[in-house]
């Protein structure tokens, strides 16, 4: 069964910045955590049903674990990715737990151990909850900066909050990521068994449906023709480049930009934030449609 969006991480160097970006754009930011010190990373979540958005930054990097063979470092590969830049580092979707290492490993897309992350956060009133994860990832080569992991939620009751998930912009959801790469067959195979679904053609790349998002691949020039704006540099590889918002009410769209203090571009019935105004990443916000 195909694997929905869990969530996708924003990679920035100056965390406040980013959450003053995100509620501007009328969205609700939760408070600051930190992760495990070997990590040396920290975030805030905006959430939407049955997803979010991470945003992440450094806090430490002095106890940041390093690379080693069939470990992934979470806060090695993000601190490296924001040496070269800020924007979208990371895909993560539905995860099935420590069996996902295993069928990973079998079709070649990753050798790692799972990763167990247990921490404690508090909820609005205070009272104190335990949240845990297990995080299984994988790898494409020929994408070296974009992060694949699956997550899954061993507390999500504690985790997941309708409240939270109200935002002024009236989004509902994340309608999809954009993917732009030199050859997007080239991703074909690893997309496939990652998302665990098919992979569709159209006219501007390759469409991989999931329960809870789409993920699309496309070219730079597929891009720009679409979204208006220039994608990220390709010439490393691969590069996670947009995310599509879906918003309630469209006659809200055009207010978005425009109440963040940016021009924004309206294409077609969308409204575009450009990598330049939004730390790197591309933000796309679009009515929302039945799926």
């Amino acid at each position: 069964m195909a694997r929905g969006f869990d969530h996708i991480v924003h990679a920035v160097r100056d965390l406040d910045a980013a959450v003053e970006l995100y509620r501007n754009l009328g969205f609700q930011v939760g408070a600051r955590n930190r992760h495990p010190p070997d990590w040396g990373t920290q975030n805030h979540i905006v959430q939407l049903p049955g997803t979010y958005i991470e945003l992440l930054s450094i806090a430490e990097k002095s106890e940041i674990a390093p690379r080693a063979p069939g470990h992934f470092s979470f806060g090695a590969f993000n601190r490296d990715f924001l040496t070269r830049g800020q924007g979208l580092s990371m895909l993560v979707l539905d995860g099935a737990g420590v069996g996902d290492a295993g069928r990973f490993r079998a079709a070649g897309i990753g050798d790692f151990a799972p990763f167990e992350l247990r921490r404690e956060a508090r909820r609005p009133d205070g009272s104190q909850i335990k949240l845990a994860f297990t995080l299984v990832f994988a790898s494409d080569p020929r994408a070296p900066d974009v992060g694949f992991f699956t997550n899954l939620h061993h507390n999500p009751e504690n985790f997941w909050n309708t409240k939270f998930q109200v935002h002024d912009n009236t989004a509902t959801g994340v309608a999809g990521v954009v993917i732009v790469a030199q050859d997007p067959d080239a991703h074909a195979n690893f997309l496939s068994v990652f998302a665990d679904t098919q992979r569709a053609q159209t006219s501007e790349g390759l469409l991989f449906r999931t329960p809870r998002g789409d993920i699309e691949v496309m070219t730079s020039d597929n891009f720009l023709r679409r979204y208006g704006v220039k994608a990220p540099d390709i010439v490393p590889g691969a590069r996670l480049a947009a995310i599509r918002f879906a918003v309630a009410q469209p006659s809200r769209l055009q207010a978005v930009p425009e109440l963040a203090g940016m021009a924004g571009l309206y294409v077609g019935n969308a409204a575009v934030i450009g990598a330049e105004d939004a730390m790197g990443a591309v933000l796309v916000f679009e009515p929302a449609k039945a799926r």
